[in-house]
C-alpha cells in the first residue's frame, strides 16, 4: 500500500495503478461503514485509492471540526488490512492555498434539509470532492447511503460538470443494535448510545406502516414523531419523507420515498436514512 501526501506524489503513483481505479473519500477514523465501501470498490475496480482529509469548508462555525475525531496510524493499518493500494493524506495547504478563491455550488438540492440547517456545507463537500476527482481522477467513486442527500448532490453535480465517474452508493452499514455506524458515535457515553437506537427503531416503526399500507407522507412522519416523544434524551430536528431524486417533500408516497432524520442525542447530532418502496 502506497501513502503519499503531495499532489506531486499522488499524480506520480496513480501512474501506475490498473485501471479502473475506484476512489473512497473519507475524512479518517474509519468504521465498517467506511470499510464496506472499500470492499464494494475491490469488486468493481482494478486498483482503489482511499483519501482521509478533515475537510474545514464543510464545518459550520459552532461545529465539531476541532473535536472531530482522528486516529491516522489504526486507520493505515485498517487500510492495509483491505488491500488498499493507494492511500492520499492530502495537507490543508495543498487543498486551499492561501487567497483560496474558487468554489463549486449545487442549488436546488442543497437548499433543504441539510443545506438549510448548515448553510456553506453543501459548498465545502461539492468543492472538495470535486478537488480530489481533478486529483485522482477516479473512473469510480464511492459513498454511503447513510449520508443520503450528500450522495445525491455529488451525483448531481458529476453530471451537471461532466465527470467521467460513476458514481455508486453502497448500503448503510449498522451496529447489531440498528444504529447506523458514524465517527461521532464515539461522543455518545454509555446511556446516550442506548438511546440512540431511537432514529432505527423510528424508521423501522415507519416502514412497517408502510408495508401495512399507509401511503399518507404526514401520517408517516407522525408515527415516527410518536417514538422520539418516548426517548427524553431525543430532540429531533427533522423529520422529512421526500423525493430521493430530487429531495423535494412528498405528500403521498407514489413509488419510492426517502425518510431521513437528524436528531440531537445529548449534544451530539445524528442522521439516519431509510428508503421506502
Amino acid at each position: 500500500m502506497k501513502v503519499v501526501k503531495s499532489l506531486d506524489d499522488l499524480r506520480k503513483s496513480r501512474m501506475s495503478l490498473a485501471q479502473p481505479l475506484g476512489l473512497v473519500p473519507t475524512m479518517g477514523y474509519l468504521h465498517p461503514g467506511h470499510l464496506s465501501l472499500v470492499k464494494a470498490a475491490h469488486t468493481e475496480c482494478a486498483s482503489v485509492a482511499v483519501s482521509i482529509f478533515v475537510n474545514p469548508t464543510q464545518f459550520g462555525p459552532r461545529e465539531d471540526l476541532s473535536r472531530y475525531p482522528r486516529d491516522l496510524e489504526r486507520d493505515l493499518a485498517l487500510l492495509e488490512a483491505e488491500n488498499v493500494d493507494l492511500v492520499w493524506i492530502p495537507e490543508v495547504e495543498t487543498m486551499y492555498p492561501d487567497n483560496y478563491q474558487s468554489w463549486i455550488s449545487v442549488d436546488n438540492l442543497t437548499q433543504r434539509l441539510e443545506g438549510e440547517i448548515r448553510p456553506d456545507h453543501f459548498r465545502g463537500v461539492t468543492t472538495i470532492v470535486a478537488k480530489l476527482f481533478n486529483a485522482v481522477q477516479p473512473q469510480k467513486s464511492f459513498f454511503g447511503q447513510k449520508d443520503a442527500q450528500q450522495a445525491q448532490v455529488i451525483f448531481q453535480m458529476v453530471k451537471d460538470l461532466n465527470y467521467p465517474i460513476e458514481i455508486k452508493v453502497c448500503p448503510i452499514v449498522r451496529e447489531s443494535d440498528g444504529l447506523a455506524m458514524s465517527s461521532r458515535n464515539t461522543y455518545l457515553n454509555p446511556q446516550e448510545r442506548k438511546a440512540a437506537t431511537v432514529l432505527s427503531r423510528a424508521l423501522q416503526t415507519a416502514k412497517k406502516e408502510f408495508d401495512l399500507g399507509m401511503r399518507d407522507a404526514n401520517l408517516i412522519k407522525q408515527v415516527m414523531s410518536s417514538v422520539f416523544e418516548k426517548e427524553p434524551l431525543a430532540r429531533v430536528q427533522y423529520i422529512a419523507c421526500v423525493n430521493p431524486d430530487t429531495f423535494e417533500e412528498a405528500r403521498e408516497i407514489d413509488g419510492k420515498a426517502l425518510l431521513l432524520l437528524a436528531v440531537f442525542i445529548g449534544s451530539t447530532r445524528l442522521i439516519d436514512n431509510l428508503i421506502l418502496g
